[in-house]
């Protein structure tokens, strides 16, 4: 489901795509990475922030709105494990 925020991420996009990466991403790689490619053609910046966007709105729906972390090359982790999932180290019950 796209929310109003995403609607607001893919109108940023479409205007100046490494601010739409500077949201998604905060100060990151593909952040670099799709001022570069802005800079190499205005379509290229367009398809990386279109892919993050769409990267974000599928970890949203998996892990549920603010339940995620971004690690990068476009990959979200859980912020927080399942209840009953293995706990492995010394931090487990």
């Amino acid at each position: 489901m796209v929310r109003t925020s995403d609607v607001l991420l893919i109108i940023i996009a479409i205007l100046f795509p490494p601010a739409a990466a500077a949201i998604v991403t905060g100060c990151s790689c593909d952040l670099l990475i799709n001022i570069c490619l802005t800079i190499l053609g205005y379509l290229p910046g367009h398809l990386h922030a279109f892919w993050l966007i769409y990267k974000k709105i599928q970890a949203e729906e998996r892990y549920g709105s603010g339940g995620f972390l971004y690690v990068g090359n476009g990959t979200y982790e859980p912020l927080y494990q399942a209840p009953g999932a293995p706990h492995y180290g010394a931090t487990g019950p």
